[in-house]
């Protein structure tokens, strides 16, 4: 569909067979591309080997031999995401000078990504250095800038927004079909182009009608996204008051996020169960009220004011305990719950049970990794949590098929929907009558099962 866009098969070697090591090779290898992983824990390797079409290799990531063995030095891609920054940056260095064409870190230190730092990631043989923490923290900033909805992703040089909505009992849209739903707002543009509903993802089409706690993913302008939140039935709120469960990572990456924020003065309160970190918080964050103990203690929670709070943020190690919090936060009316969620049956789950948003560390990482596999012109790669489709960022050329032609005339998959495109700077939701122009940068919306036939239609 989009030529000189190559969705050829790669070498791809990902050392680390951990949470997301082994996401990532589940991704790559259902995408055919040509996968290898490297790890020295056989239970890791075990798992991989049963379930994904993957090579498994039992091995030292920091082992000239083992690495040669797992085909660093043919590969197109290494992709170093093991719990250890410094067993990333050794096995990134030897990848590089073994001949390893791109090789991708996961680093979570700041040492190597500040102006003036004594090495720069290419020093290291890194092509690409990522932070799944930073990236997650990131989003839930962004969550909370939009009180009502469940994701929020920017597109189109922040011209575009994606956000995720769940349509709650008596949403006035229920029971409408998207034919009622845009011709009752036809001074809106916009776009549903993904649907969750009891664990199915349903790809949008005119008779297709709402239903009461559908997760409807909508497209439109930045300006008009508050709009769109008014026609589901919710309303925007500004958040002010947060309460952070967990000062790990996330946690108090989100509250540095915060603090530092030059559009608003947040007020924070942040539960951190370490003595030692919370009085390393406590000196760092002069802006955030940082608190000793178990941030899973409804006692502590309601006593330090949980009921009080605008937003409640679970981002501790235990994902059930970030749940269930979120949870009771949601019970004593805090306007908005976020919890840090990694399995991925508690992602449908969590929203079904009455959660506003979850943040999965590993999608964050996917999503990255992911803007460096996929070759030639495309953009951004975004997996939508809680269904099966990706948004797809890429930019037509002269030779695209696509080019000179009405987006109703093409013969796209089933499974695929243009959503937007960008062109000379301003952006339109896009129509059966759009049509795309060399060099516009188009917004598709993919389930798994139509990759492979964009494919076809991309040479």
């Amino acid at each position: 569909m989009f030529s000189n866009i190559a969705y050829h098969s790669l070498k791809i070697v990902i050392i680390g067979a951990g949470e997301i090591g082994y996401d990532l090779a589940s991704v790559l290898s259902k995408e055919k591309h040509d996968v290898t992983v490297l790890d020295h824990q056989k239970e890791c390797l075990n798992r991989a080997s049963d379930t994904i079409d993957c090579l498994a290799i039992e091995g030292n990531a920091t082992s000239g031999k083992d690495l040669v063995n797992a085909g660093v030095n043919i590969a197109d891609i290494v992709i170093s995401v093991t719990s250890v920054d410094e067993v990333n940056i050794i096995a990134s260095m030897m990848s590089k000078r073994l001949g390893a064409k791109m090789v991708i870190a996961r680093v979570r230190s700041d040492e190597f990504s500040h102006k003036n730092a004594p090495l720069s990631p290419a020093d290291l043989g890194i092509d690409v250095m990522i932070h799944p923490e930073l990236s997650a923290a990131k989003e839930i900033a962004h969550l909370l800038k939009r009180s009502a909805a469940s994701d929020v992703i920017n597109l189109a040089e922040n011209r575009m927004q994606l956000i995720g909505i769940r349509l709650e009992r008596n949403s006035p849209l229920s029971g409408k079909s998207l034919i009622d739903y845009s011709a009752e707002y036809s001074d809106i543009t916009f776009r549903v182009v993904a649907i969750g509903r009891r664990g199915l993802t349903l790809v949008p089409k005119g008779p297709v009608r709402l239903q009461a706690f559908d997760q409807i993913f909508v497209l439109a302008k930045t300006e008009d996204i508050p709009r769109i939140v008014e026609t589901t039935g919710k309303k925007e709120t500004e958040l002010h008051r947060v309460m952070i469960s967990g000062g790990s990572a996330i946690g108090s990456m989100i509250a540095r996020i915060l603090c530092t924020d030059q559009t608003k003065k947040w007020s924070i309160k942040l539960i951190e169960p370490d003595y030692d970190k919370a009085e390393e918080l406590a000196i760092e964050l002069k802006n955030a009220m940082i608190l000793h103990g178990n941030p899973t203690d409804p006692d502590l929670l309601a006593t330090e004011g949980i009921t009080d709070m605008d937003a409640f943020i679970a981002v501790t190690d235990d994902e059930e305990s970030n749940i269930i919090s979120c949870l009771m936060a949601k019970h004593l009316d805090v306007k908005k719950t976020v919890a840090l969620v990694s399995k991925p049956d508690f992602i449908p789950l969590s929203q079904t049970i009455g959660l506003d948003a979850v943040i999965n560390k590993k999608v964050a990482a996917s999503n990255e990794i992911h803007r460096y596999v996929r070759k030639g012109k495309v953009i951004s790669v975004t997996e939508l949590r809680g269904i099966k489709a990706e948004v797809i960022e890429l930019q037509a050329t002269e030779k695209s098929k696509v080019v000179g032609k009405e987006i109703q005339k093409l013969k796209l998959p089933d499974a695929c929907v243009i959503g937007g495109v960008l062109c000379n700077g301003s952006v339109e939701i896009a129509t059966g009558s759009t049509v795309i122009k060399p060099n516009d940068r188009v917004m598709v919306f993919c389930m798994p099962e139509a990759i492979d036939k964009v494919t076809q239609l991309s040479q």
